[in-house]
C-alpha cells in the first residue's frame, strides 16, 4: 500500500506540480524582459531629440519695441501658429500650419528682409506671433493648458519638416479663407509667379465666419476713402457705368474696377476701402454702395479655413500641403 501511494504521490508531481514551477519560472524573466524592454523604449523615445544643424536659432525683431531676440526656432513656431490659427481647428490642419509656418521663416531667413533680423512679429509684413503669456489670457481658462499643448504637440511632431520645391524651401504664403479658389501672386503683388503656387478649388470653406462679409458705405463716405488715394476723384452716381468692374482674375477676384475718373486695382480698392477681399461684387441703391464679399485674405497659398475642411474630412497634413502646394514635396530641414 505504501508502494502505491509513493507512485501516486510521483505521478501527481511530474504531471501537476513540476509543470506548474517550470511555468512560473519561465513567466517570472519574461515579466522582467518586458519591463526592461519598456524602459529600453521609454529611454530611446526620451533622449532621441531632433537637433538642427542650422536654423536651430531665430533672430526674431519685435516691431512695436525695435528689440531683436534670439529664440529657439521651434518655441518661436508656437508662439506663431497660436497666433496664426485658432486653436480649435483639426490637429492636421495646425500641423500643415506648422509646416507653413516653419517653411515661411527658413525662406525668410534665405531671403533676408530685415538688415538686423531673419523675421519680425508683424502679420503686414512677415507673420504673426504672440507671447505665450498673451496668448494664453485671450483663452478660456478652461482651455488654455490643453490648447497649449496641442499647439506644442503639432510643431513637435512635424519637427524639422520644411516644404521644398526643386530642393529649396518655398515662399509660403497663407491666409484665413480663400473664399472657396485660391489665388496667383502675380494677381496681388505683380512680378512673377512661383510654380507652386496656382490656382486651386477650396471646398466646404462657407461654413466658416471668414467666408462673407459687406462694406456698406454712402456717396459721400465712398468719395471721402478713394480720395485717401485719389484726390482728384469724381463719381457720376446717376451713372451706372461710373462704378463697375472692368476686368477679373482667373479665380474671378477683382482686378479692375472703374470708380469715375480712375480705374483701381481690385488689391488697391480692398486697401483703400477695408474689404476682407479682392473676391467682391458692388450693387448701388438709395445713394448707398455696397460691397458683398467672399473671403478673408489674399487668397495666395494655404486656406486655413480650407485646411481645417480638408482635416475634418480625414486628410493628414501632408495631404493638405500637396493640395494647396502644387509639385511640391516635404523633406527634412536638415537632408537639404
Amino acid at each position: 500500500m505504501k508502494k502505491y501511494f509513493i507512485y501516486f504521490f510521483i505521478f501527481v508531481f511530474i504531471c501537476f506540480i513540476l509543470p506548474a514551477l517550470l511555468t512560473k519560472r519561465k513567466e517570472e524573466p519574461t515579466s522582467t524582459n518586458s519591463e526592461n524592454n519598456k524602459m529600453e523604449e521609454t529611454n530611446l523615445s526620451s533622449n532621441e531629440q531632433y537637433n538642427y544643424k542650422n536654423y536651430g536659432t531665430i533672430n526674431l525683431l519685435h516691431k512695436d519695441t525695435g528689440e531683436v531676440e534670439q529664440v529657439e526656432l521651434d518655441t518661436y513656431l508656437c508662439n506663431v501658429v497660436s497666433a496664426e490659427m485658432p486653436a480649435d481647428y483639426e490637429i492636421e490642419a495646425l500641423k500643415a500650419q506648422a509646416v507653413v509656418a516653419r517653411t515661411y521663416t527658413i525662406y525668410k531667413i534665405q531671403n533676408k528682409k530685415h538688415d538686423n533680423a531673419d523675421i519680425c512679429d508683424d502679420s503686414n509684413c512677415c507673420q504673426a506671433w504672440v507671447s505665450k503669456e498673451t496668448r494664453l489670457s485671450r483663452w478660456e481658462e478652461s482651455k488654455r493648458e490643453s490648447n497649449w499643448t496641442k499647439i506644442e504637440q503639432c510643431v513637435n511632431d512635424t519637427k524639422g519638416e520644411i516644404i521644398t520645391y526643386e530642393g529649396k524651401p518655398i515662399n509660403a504664403f497663407f491666409h484665413a479663407n480663400s473664399g472657396g479658389v485660391t489665388e496667383l501672386p502675380v494677381n496681388v503683388w505683380g512680378g512673377s509667379n512661383f510654380p507652386y503656387l496656382q490656382v486651386v478649388e477650396t471646398a466646404g470653406e462657407e461654413g466658416y465666419t471668414q467666408y462673407s462679409s459687406e462694406v456698406i458705405l454712402k456717396e459721400d463716405e465712398l468719395i471721402e476713402k478713394l480720395k485717401i488715394k485719389y484726390s482728384d476723384i469724381q463719381i457720376d452716381f446717376e451713372n451706372d457705368d461710373s462704378i463697375k468692374i472692368l476686368e477679373y482674375t482667373d479665380s474671378n477676384r477683382v482686378k479692375t474696377v472703374k470708380f469715375g475718373n480712375h480705374e483701381i486695382s481690385g488689391v488697391e480698392t480692398r486697401t483703400l476701402l477695408g474689404l476682407k477681399s479682392t473676391n467682391f461684387e458692388i450693387t448701388k441703391e438709395n445713394g448707398i454702395i455696397k460691397f458683398t464679399v467672399k473671403g478673408y485674405g489674399h487668397g495666395v497659398g494655404m486656406s486655413q479655413t480650407g485646411a481645417d475642411t480638408m482635416a475634418k474630412e480625414g486628410n493628414n497634413y501632408q495631404e493638405i500641403i500637396n493640395h494647396f502646394y502644387i509639385g511640391v514635396e516635404i523633406k527634412d530641414i536638415n537632408s537639404i
